[in-house]
C-alpha cells in the first residue's frame, strides 16, 4: 500500500517519539470515492432538514437567499481548492492557515472546525433516531444513536476506503433522489406530470408575494442557507488520502458551480413553485417531503425521508472522518496532545475515537442539560463556518502571492480575478457577521462563537510564543 507523510507547515515537526509510520495516512481513497464524495458532499442535511426554516421566514424569495450564499461558497470552495491542490494535507485550511498567517490560526482554525463537525456528529445522530423512533415507536432514541455512533466509528477505525465506500454509496442514493425530485419537480410545473397541474406563478406571487416578510425574512432565510452548506470542505480533506489528490481536489472544485446552482437553487425554485411557503408542513415535515405529498405521490413523502435518514449518517460518517483528520494533522504540526496523532493500518485510530467519543458526549448533553449546556454548545459552533471561510480567504491572499513567486508549477486550481474576488468574498463574510449582529436569534451565536475564537487564538498564540 502506499503511504504518504501529509506537509506540515514550514517549522512545526510532528511530535517527538513518532515513527515514520506513525506520522502516515493510507492512499485508501480511489478517484471515484473522491468524485462521488464531492458529488453528494454538496447534499447534506442542512438541505434537507434545515431548509425548511428559511422557507417559511423568506418565502419565495429563499431562492434569491440561496443563490447568493451559493455564489460566496463558490468563492470560498475555488479558494480552497487552489491551496489544496498545491499544498495536499488531512489538515486542509488549518494547515493553509498555519502556513499563511502563523501557528495561532492554524491551531484557531482546525480546533474550532474539530468542535464543529464533533457536536454535528451528535446533532446527525439525534435526528437519524428520530426519524427511526417514528418509524418504530417505542424503541429508546438512544439506543439509535448508539448504534449509529457504533457503526461509523467503527468504519473510520478499519480503512479509509470503508469510509469512502459508505460515502460513496450514500451519495449515489442521495443524488439519485435529488435527481428524481428535481425531475418530477419540473413535470409538474410544467403541467404534464399525471395527476397534477400547473401551480403557475400563484405560489411564488400570492400569499404576500415574492418578499413575503419584507428584507428581514431574506436576511433571516440568507443566514439559513449560508450555514446549510457547511461541510463542503471535506473533500478537501479526503483528497489528501486520495491516489491523486492534485486532481482530485481540481475536478471536485471546477465542477462545485454547477453542483451547488443544480441541487441547492435549483430545488429550493421547484419547492416554492409547488407548494404555498406559509404551509406548516414545509416545516414540520420538511420541504422536500412536504413538496411529494403535496404531489400525490403514493409513498414519495415516505421514501424522501429514507433519503433524509441516510442524509444525516452520511453526515454522521464524513464528520466522523474529517474531524479526525483534522484532529490528526493539528497533532503532527505540534498543536495537540501527541497520543491523537497515533497511526495504526494508516488511520489515525485514537483521534477517531475521541471525535466519536464528544460526538456521544454532544448526545448525552442533549438529554441530562437540554436547557443550558447542550444550547451554549450549539450557540458556540453557530457561526463557526464562518471563521473558517475568513482563515481561508486570508490564507489565499498571502498564499497566491507565494506560489506565484516561488512554485507556479503548483498552481493547477487558480482563483478566479485574484485578488479582487478574494476581497469581494472576504467583504460578503463580514456582511453576514453584521446581519447576525442585528438578529436576536443570531446575535448570541455570533457573540458565542467569538468567544470561543478569541479564546482559542490566544491559547494558539501563547503555544507560539512558547515554542519560539
Amino acid at each position: 500500500m502506499s503511504r504518504t507523510t501529509h506537509d506540515p507547515a514550514p517549522g512545526t515537526p510532528g511530535p517527538p517519539g513518532t515513527s515514520d509510520a506513525d506520522v502516515s495516512l493510507s492512499h485508501g481513497l480511489k478517484q471515484r470515492h473522491l468524485s462521488m464524495i464531492a458529488l453528494g458532499g454538496v447534499i447534506g442535511a442542512g438541505l434537507f432538514v434545515g431548509s425548511g426554516a428559511g422557507i417559511a421566514a423568506a418565502g419565495p424569495s429563499i431562492v434569491v437567499a440561496y443563490a447568493v450564499s451559493g455564489l460566496l461558497v463558490m468563492l470560498v470552495m475555488r479558494m480552497l481548492g487552489e491551496m489544496s491542490a498545491a499544498y495536499p494535507s488531512s489538515g486542509s485550511f488549518s494547515a493553509h492557515a498555519e502556513r499563511a498567517i502563523g501557528p495561532w490560526a492554524g491551531f484557531t482554525a482546525g480546533w474550532s472546525f474539530w468542535v464543529l463537525l464533533c457536536t454535528a456528529v451528535g446533532l446527525e445522530g439525534i435526528g437519524a433516531a428520530k426519524i427511526v423512533t417514528g418509524w418504530l415507536p417505542g424503541t429508546p432514541e438512544w439506543a439509535w444513536v448508539a448504534l449509529f455512533m457504533v457503526v461509523f466509528c467503527a468504519a473510520n477505525l478499519a480503512a479509509v476506503k470503508n469510509f469512502g465506500e459508505f460515502e460513496f454509496w450514500f451519495a449515489a442514493l442521495k443524488v439519485g433522489a435529488i435527481t428524481l425530485f428535481l425531475v418530477l419537480g419540473v413535470l409538474a410545473i410544467a403541467g404534464v406530470l399525471p395527476g397534477s397541474d400547473s401551480p403557475g406563478l400563484t405560489n411564488l406571487t400570492g400569499e404576500g408575494g415574492f418578499l413575503p416578510n419584507g428584507s428581514e425574512g431574506l436576511v433571516i432565510g440568507l443566514l439559513a442557507s449560508v450555514f446549510a452548506y457547511g461541510g463542503l470542505e471535506t473533500v478537501t480533506i479526503a483528497a489528501a488520502e486520495s491516489q491523486d489528490p492534485v486532481r482530485g481536489v481540481a475536478s471536485a472544485v471546477r465542477t462545485a458551480m454547477w453542483r451547488i446552482a443544480l441541487f441547492y437553487i435549483g430545488s429550493m425554485a421547484v419547492i416554492v413553485t409547488l407548494v404555498p411557503w406559509d404551509s406548516k408542513a414545509v416545516v414540520e415535515k420538511g420541504p422536500y417531503v412536504a413538496t411529494l405529498d403535496h404531489l400525490d405521490i403514493p409513498g414519495a413523502g415516505q421514501l424522501m425521508n429514507v433519503v433524509v435518514l441516510v442524509a444525516l449518517l452520511s453526515a454522521m460518517n464524513a464528520n466522523i472522518y474529517g474531524s479526525s483528520r483534522i484532529a490528526y494533522s493539528l497533532v503532527q504540526r505540534g498543536q495537540g496532545p501527541k497520543a491523537l496523532g497515533r497511526v495504526s493500518g494508516g488511520v489515525p485510530r485514537t483521534a477517531v475515537l475521541a471525535s466519536s467519543v464528544f460526538g456521544f458526549v454532544c448526545v448525552l448533553l442533549s438529554y441530562w442539560r437540554p436547557d443550558d449546556v447542550f444550547p451554549w454548545l450549539l450557540n458556540m459552533i453557530g457561526a463557526v463556518i464562518l471563521v473558517v471561510w475568513i482563515f481561508i480567504a486570508a490564507s489565499q491572499l498571502r498564499l497566491r502571492r507565494t506560489l506565484e513567486r516561488e512554485a507556479p508549477e503548483k498552481l493547477a486550481v487558480r482563483m478566479w480575478a485574484f485578488p479582487v474576488l478574494t476581497w469581494a468574498a472576504l467583504a460578503g463574510m463580514l456582511a453576514i457577521f453584521v446581519l447576525m449582529a442585528r438578529e436576536p436569534d443570531t446575535r448570541v451565536q455570533l457573540y458565542s462563537t467569538g468567544g470561543m475564537t478569541v479564546t482559542l487564538a490566544a491559547v494558539g498564540y501563547a503555544w507560539q510564543r512558547a515554542r519560539n
